[in-house]
């Protein structure tokens, strides 16, 4: 493989997706330098003004940096980004290590930037195109043997940052050793599921994917299903994202959409099934109107001005036929009721497909026209079937790709209703079959493998132990299980932790089960413990229920107990025999925010949210989080010397205004995570193998860690700037009088109470002013009724 380090980059274009694509590589670690063409209005006054010249470019970061959902892990990492212009900037290509063209989807255009890339580029620096369409040889046109040999397309999907998939698309004349270090170096440096294309029209993800919305659109007017009830029945009650189709057709924009359907059916004569599609009379209705959906403020839905009895806006749905804005209606169909009572996707597909109502009806139709497509794409746009399957998981957010659908369903049964639906599926299926092969997946002794149509066989999934996916240890005894967790031997004498309990929320059983399992790993000789789960969400929390049960019945001596087993777990963790990682991703939310500053080290996917969140429900963090910021507090006074105040104003202001860390990066700026321990991995599938590599690390000569006693707390002088800090946040209507309570309480146990001055105490000292605090607001109405708002609304409530 290539033998190159990326540290600089140009990015050609800032546009939505070029700025997208600069602000993910300037969060990954490279400097960037972002170019665009000179402002076409740019005035006669204007044209010796550096900042005028780059106006498009500067424009597009300043609006990058207020952009929600933020395209930057942290804001701080703009500083990394140069901006400039072709005109005068262009020969400043020559120090980057790789060039990216995100220019307007036109080949002519591509090819007259390439031609000035030529010109400019060092010799060996790789050169890349983000078309989601354009044939990528197409653009090499006219250009040098070693521009040939170094480039190649690199589709990023939108937005750059959130979206996993990165297709990689040579051509002829790449180098296989350029290939191969981007399909490397883009799943390790950038965090994506790299996908490896051939150049065939729209690649892969938007190939099937577009088809199965086209296919849906179809059905649904053919069935007379309204959008609302298709975006539900087509969202997760199929492991598909929230928006759907429609939905999904209104976020990227019914103008790209057809735009990519009226590509496929030019650039694919031979597509048996995209051939035949025509743009349906609503959806020129929507392009002719230029209702583009988010982009236009109006497409398949409408947002009104108006507002429900809940204060909610009013959203109007096309009705397809009328082609009218009619109030959004969904029907009430058996096979939702049905689907809803249902948690594990293999069994509600296997409902689908017995199912025999309208929407049972289109969801069969389109997961067996899916089948019949993905199977006749093979080889023609990949010669994988798990290629195919990455590129859906990654690039449209389906929780399984088509070949995994279908082996839910069966391969045979999928085949024999495709056939009788009218349905063509790909002989190679056929001849799988008939030699005896029953899946497109196979698991063995853990390992997961896939049938290759080529070699007629199966063969190991590329990545081996770089990715731990514990699905893969299901048919292997557990070292030890209850309702809420199983103990997986993930190998070396190293044992994983997972998660099962709705959410992922910690209740009782957690807690018993990460004691049991630290107890197991010290006691019978294992290296150590991994705390991870492959869920979308490590964990939203502590189980509010349990928490409000308890209150509500005042059994003050049962959540006595509760808190304090939250906090004993906490310590269990730091105080091991043995080391204890945790590896995580989305939500890490109060007590696993708490787990994680008490664990050993922290392997963290670059998308955690993390933060200490219990403000919102009326609390303050009880299972060690407060003690720990405390303790964090102490440490950071050693080094600074003299800004002791600032700091734990600083510490306190992060607990008191609940804030959430929205990228790992931004967890080590609110001090929930630590430089010294713990680690930000980007691609989010190798976190629990990277956990378990730094388990192994720590296991050398692993010391266990002695209880603190040295904790600087600074007493009634810390009390009063807090106290202050406190009020200022009621002056500035930051909070209400029920958060100063709460937030005097968090002040007390970080400053050790009424001390008359500041003193050194030990870890169980402020345990126990925790705890007296947590229970304390137990018992306050206010709090009783955040927690009751929260459980039935899933908000919090400021009172």
């Amino acid at each position: 493989m290539l033998n190159k380090h990326i540290r600089k980059v140009a990015v050609l274009g800032s546009g939505l997706m070029g700025t997208g694509i600069a602000a993910h590589l300037a969060g990954c670690g490279m400097e960037v330098l972002m170019l665009d063409i000179l402002p076409p209005d740019l005035k006669e006054s204007e044209l010796n003004n550096p900042a005028a010249r780059n106006r498009i470019g500067q424009t597009a970061l300043a609006t990058a940096l207020k952009a929600k959902p933020a395209p930057f892990y942290d804001n701080k990492f703009a500083t990394r980004i140069t901006v400039g212009n072709f005109e005068d900037d262009f020969q400043k290509i020559k120090d980057c290590d790789w060039i990216i063209e995100v220019v307007v989807e036109r080949l002519d255009i591509k090819k007259q930037v390439f031609e000035k890339v030529e010109k400019y580029r060092s010799d060996g620096s790789l050169i890349s195109s983000n078309t989601s369409g354009i044939p990528i040889h197409l653009m090499t046109e006219g250009r040098s043997a070693d521009f040939k040999k170094h480039f190649l397309g690199t589709h990023f999907f939108n937005p750059a940052r959130y979206m996993r998939l990165l297709e990689i698309i040579p051509t002829p004349d790449t180098s296989p050793d350029v290939t191969a270090f981007f399909m490397h170096f883009g799943d390790i440096i950038l965090g994506k599921q790299t996908v490896l294309c051939k150049d065939t029209p729209a690649f892969i993800a938007n190939r099937v994917g577009v088809y199965a919305m086209a296919k849906i659109f179809q059905l649904t007017e053919e069935i007379g299903l309204d959008i609302a009830t298709v975006d539900t029945l087509t969202g997760p009650a199929i492991g598909r994202p929230k928006t759907g189709t429609f939905r999904l057709g209104d976020l990227v924009g019914m103008d790209t959409a057809a735009h990519v359907i009226d590509g496929m059916r030019k650039n694919c004569p031979n597509d048996e099934q995209i051939s035949t599609f025509e743009i349906p009379a609503f959806l020129k209705f929507l392009l002719d109107n230029k209702f583009y959906g988010n982009k236009s403020g109006k497409g398949f839905y409408e947002k009104t001005a108006e507002k429900d009895a809940n204060g909610r806006p009013v959203i109007l749905a096309l009705n397809l036929k009328t082609l009218k804005y009619e109030p959004s209606k969904k029907e009430k169909l058996p096979i939702l009721d049905t689907l809803k009572q249902i948690d594990e996707l293999p069994r509600r597909m296997k409902a689908i497909f017995k199912g025999t109502d309208k929407g049972a009806e289109l969801l069969q139709r389109s997961f067996l026209g899916l089948f019949a497509y993905a199977s006749n794409r093979v080889p023609e746009i990949s010669d994988t079937l798990f290629a195919i399957d990455d590129a859906l998981r990654a690039g449209f957010a389906w929780e399984k790709g088509p070949f995994e659908y279908w082996d839910m369903v069966g391969v045979e049964e999928g085949v024999a209703a495709a056939e009788a639906r009218g349905e063509k599926i790909a002989p190679w299926v056929k001849e799988m079959l008939k030699e005896g092969h029953t899946g497109f997946y196979k698991l063995t002794d853990g390992k997961r493998s896939c049938y290759n149509p080529a070699t007629k066989t199966y063969e190991p999934l590329p990545g081996g132990e770089a990715f731990i996916v514990l699905d893969a240890f299901r048919d292997k005894k557990p070292v030890y299980q209850n309702a809420e967790v199983t103990l997986h031997d993930i190998g070396d004498g190293v044992l994983c932790l997972e998660f099962h309990s709705k959410m992922n929320a910690i209740g009782e059983g957690i807690l018993r089960g990460l004691n049991e399992s630290v107890r197991i790993a010290e006691e019978e000789g294992w290296k150590g413990l991994v705390i991870g789960n492959n869920a979308q969400n490590f964990t939203v929390g502590a189980n509010l229920m349990m928490i409000a049960m308890m209150a509500y019945q005042q059994e003050w001596d049962e959540l006595n107990m509760a808190v304090n087993l939250f906090q004993q777990t906490s310590m269990r963790l730091r105080y091991s025999a043995v080391p204890v990682v945790m590896a995580t991703q989305g939500y890490v939310f109060g007590g696993g925010c708490e787990f994680a500053m008490h664990c050993d080290g922290v392997m963290a996917a670059a998308e955690s949210y993390i933060g200490l969140v219990e403000v919102g429900v009326g609390l303050i963090p009880g299972g060690a989080g407060t003690k720990e910021f405390a303790v964090r507090a102490s440490d950071a006074y050693n080094r600074e010397g003299d800004v002791q105040i600032p700091t734990l104003i600083e510490k306190f202001k992060t607990i008191a205004t609940a804030q959430v860390a929205t990228s790992a990066n931004q967890a080590f700026n609110y001090g929930y995570l630590l430089p010294e321990k713990d680690q930000i991995v980007y691609n989010t599938a190798r976190n629990i193998a990277e956990a378990k590599a730094k388990v192994l690390e720590l296991s050398n000569n692993y010391t266990t860690p002695i209880p603190r006693k040295d904790i600087l707390v600074l007493g009634r002088t810390g009390l009063g700037a807090l106290y202050i800090a406190a009020h200022s946040l009621k002056l500035g209507n930051y909070a209400s009088e029920h958060d100063i309570k709460i937030a005097k309480k968090i002040a007390w146990v970080l400053c050790g109470g009424d001390l008359t001055s500041p003193q050194e105490v030990s870890e169980k000292y402020l345990l126990d002013l925790e705890r007296e605090a947590f229970l304390s607001l137990c018992g306050e109405k206010k709090t009783l009724e955040r927690i009751q708002h929260m459980l039935e609304s899933g908000k919090p409530l400021r009172n």
